[in-house]
């Protein structure tokens, strides 16, 4: 994400037709959910890169050109105890899920799933587990109305219920653990309610999560981390006319468990190996 100019005055002014609860995504009829078969087929009709991703032995659950999709596993899914979900924010595009939006590799759902995974296997070697970049909705776009608002994080978590419900009925052992970093918070957290089986979810440089307090996310622990250095704290913690975020996790009065930052750069260091912050995430999806 970046910046937000005269976010107040758009709080104040802007006032979106936007209804509660989920919102459809494009109708282009309904993606397909943990189908493997077909992301690998679509993914070799649309070419480099994609193409090379799957000759390269990756493995996508879902991939979508029109919508902009791509589920990636990464990991020994199949026997994995414990699976994190990674949820990215504003501005992540497919061209993105490898390079990084800027070309920056840390800000990749790709590469931050293999820091998660290395990290799990440093914690725990004998740990059984996955972590899916989930890059499943459309994101938000610049800092428009649609960051500001909470339109595209509804469509988000609509997906995202579908997708959880599909990976936990296929991997019923499996521990699941929900990541949002920045808008993903919001999905994440606008999800939760539907997903009484996820336990844990963690937040990275969250704005909101649609929520006031952790006790109206359907009982899942909520662990929350927020670098001083992040330009997060600069946004106001207000819902007003539908748009704004409310409550940031890591406020005092939310009730979510504070990680750790020290040392965290900005807004996108969070995963970034030898963070104190990675390491704790790591903590949280081994927690037995």
């Amino acid at each position: 994400m970046r910046s937000i100019p005269a976010l107040a005055a758009l709080l104040l002014l802007a006032v979106p037709s936007v209804a509660p609860g989920f919102v459809a995504p494009p109708s282009i009829g309904p993606p397909p959910v943990l189908d493997a078969p077909a992301a690998t087929a679509a993914m070799r009709a649309a070419g480099c890169p994609y193409a090379t991703w799957v000759d390269d032995g990756r493995q996508f659950l879902e991939f979508d050109r029109a919508r902009g999709t791509a589920v990636e596993a990464v990991g020994d899914l199949a026997h994995a105890t414990r699976i994190a979900v990674l949820v990215p924010g504003v501005d992540t595009e497919l061209a993105d899920f490898d390079r990084g939006l800027g070309g920056v590799t840390r800000r990749a759902p790709a590469w931050q799933a293999r820091a998660l995974v290395a990290e799990l296997h440093a914690t725990d070697p004998s740990a059984r587990v996955a972590v899916v970049a989930w890059l499943g909705y459309r994101t938000p776009s610049g800092m428009g109305l649609d960051a500001i608002g909470e339109g595209r994080a509804r469509a988000g978590a609509a997906a995202l219920v579908a997708f959880v419900d599909a990976l936990t009925a296929r991997y019923s052992g499996a521990h699941v653990t929900l990541v949002g970093h920045s808008y993903g918070a919001i999905v994440a957290g606008l999800a939760a309610p539907h997903l009484p089986q996820v336990r844990d979810l963690v937040t990275l440089g969250a704005p909101g999560m649609g929520v006031d307090r952790a006790a109206d996310l359907g009982g899942a622990r909520v662990y929350a981390a927020l670098a001083g250095t992040d330009w997060i704290h600069r946004v106001p913690q207000v819902r007003l006319f539908g748009l704004g975020h409310g409550e940031r996790p890591t406020s005092p009065g939310f009730g979510a468990i504070a990680l750790p930052t020290t040392g965290v750069a900005g807004h996108d260091g969070y995963l970034v190996p030898g963070s104190p912050t990675l390491a704790a995430v790591a903590d949280v999806v081994l927690i037995p």
